[in-house]
């Protein structure tokens, strides 16, 4: 139930927080712990769907950069390109119509 606690260390620490708090205490300190857990319980919880929902922004963000490269990589890949002539060479261009006779 507890762990490594058993019923019998559970009674003798019962019987001890009676014995220091005193009848009239106990109930009081266990609603305010019982509270106490609910407490956290609900901040851990909102803390938990916050952490997934960044999470799940974050995936929608990198899924939505792999589309654009994806995207970006096909228009490229469509329209042909001719590659820059390196930067010490001359580029001579012809018309095709060659010497006239």
């Amino acid at each position: 139930m507890f762990g490594s606690i058993g019923m019998p260390e559970l009674v003798i620490i019962l019987v001890i927080a009676l014995i220091i708090f005193g009848p009239r205490k106990l109930p009081e300190l266990g609603r305010s712990l019982g509270k106490s857990i609910g407490e956290f319980k609900k901040a851990s919880n909102e803390l938990r769907s916050t952490l997934e929902e960044e999470i799940r922004v974050e995936d929608q963000r990198d899924q939505r950069a792999i589309l654009r490269a994806e995207q970006e990589t096909a228009i490229s890949g469509a329209l042909p390109t001719t590659p820059a002539p390196p930067a010490d060479e001359t580029v001579t261009r012809t018309t095709g119509t060659g010497p006239v006779a």
